[in-house]
């Protein structure tokens, strides 16, 4: 997929979280290719699902969290967005809220509309032939059926696990109510020529994007590569015992459709530097396994984290996709 003379690459990012903005937007933005953010919309913990459950608008945090990497904004504006109140205000539930979570949800409480308010938004933050796009517009909640049975709701629940056993693994997982895939959404993941899958919370994080009732027909039409970024560390709650083939089989399963690539870290992991990830990020619990049996034309591994920290390298991560399609600026 050598780049064309005059045509610019058209990349779709799926996932919510820290991950996709740090790991693809950022630095894929410096490349001369068209980019799209999308996220789930269905956080529902932390200061941003406050504005869900005040204003009844959707949660502003991951879409944010999209717009500051595809953002080509001067510094004052960004530092503006990440700028997060502290007691000037009445209520306590300003406390902690970003500037960025405020303007999003004020814009669409006010305008009754979500696609108008990321209008705004985009023009603001200087996004230019980026974007940053909902998966779904409707209000609706994850829920996860676990493997005895029982019923947890929310993003922040299964991310979380406060009051399940961690221990359940997840049977299977759903929206309610049911959503329907945002237009544009749809449309960007049709015309894309590469899709890119996370990395991020399987559960919580990845698969809400292949939930809307008609995400996995729009997926399965997509004539773009498909490449999943598979985690390194699996999570209490939601991927302790997988490996790097249960957690493609997953995202395909819910995708409806098949992966052209799953790109995962094939080095040994530094404990010492697991060890401090582990004290920041409680619900980590130990590397993927590595299958003995996977397709090299399929599986890709390849050295991408960091050297002196536990963490994805962007710079590498982008190098090996580009690698697997062929791109040259």
């Amino acid at each position: 997929m050598a780049a064309q003379k005059n045509k610019k690459l058209k990349i779709v990012c799926l996932g919510g979280g820290n991950l996709v903005p740090k790991v693809l937007l950022e630095p894929l933005k410096s490349y001369p290719v068209l980019l799209t953010g999308i996220t789930s919309m269905v956080d529902s913990g932390g200061a941003a699902s406050v504005f869900r459950r005040q204003f009844d608008v959707l949660s502003p945090g991951d879409i944010r969290r999209h717009v500051l990497a595809l953002s080509n904004a001067p510094k004052w504006k960004k530092d503006l967005w990440q700028f997060r109140f502290g007691d000037e205000f009445y209520g306590a539930w300003h406390k902690g809220q970003s500037f960025g979570n405020a303007f999003i949800a004020g814009l669409e409480w006010n305008l009754k509309s979500h696609k108008k308010a990321m209008a705004i938004v985009s023009e603001f933050m200087e996004l230019k032939s980026n974007r940053a796009l909902p998966m779904t517009v409707d209000k609706t909640n994850i829920i996860a059926e676990l493997e005895d049975g029982s019923v947890i709701e929310g993003e922040h629940e299964i991310e979380l696990a406060g009051n399940h056993d961690v221990n359940l693994k997840i049977k299977k997982i759903f929206q309610k109510p049911g959503g329907k895939i945002f237009p544009e959404a749809k449309k960007a993941i049709s015309e894309a020529d590469l899709i890119l899958i996370g990395p991020g919370d399987l559960y919580s994080s990845t698969v809400p994007c292949f939930l809307p009732k008609d995400a996995p027909a729009a997926f399965k039409k997509a004539k773009g590569k498909k490449i999943l970024i598979s985690n390194s560390v699996s999570r209490k709650g939601e991927t302790h015992g997988f490996s790097i083939g249960t957690f493609a089989v997953e995202v395909e399963k819910y995708m409806g459709s098949d992966l052209d690539y799953i790109l995962y870290h094939n080095k040994p992991v530094d404990e010492d530097m697991l060890a401090e990830y582990e004290k920041k990020e409680s619900m980590i619990c130990e590397p993927i396994k590595i299958d003995n049996d996977l397709s090299k034309d399929k599986f890709i591994g390849a050295d991408i984290l960091k050297k002196d920290e536990f963490a994805y390298d962007p710079k590498k991560v982008v190098r090996e996709i580009f690698k697997l399609i062929n791109y040259k600026r």
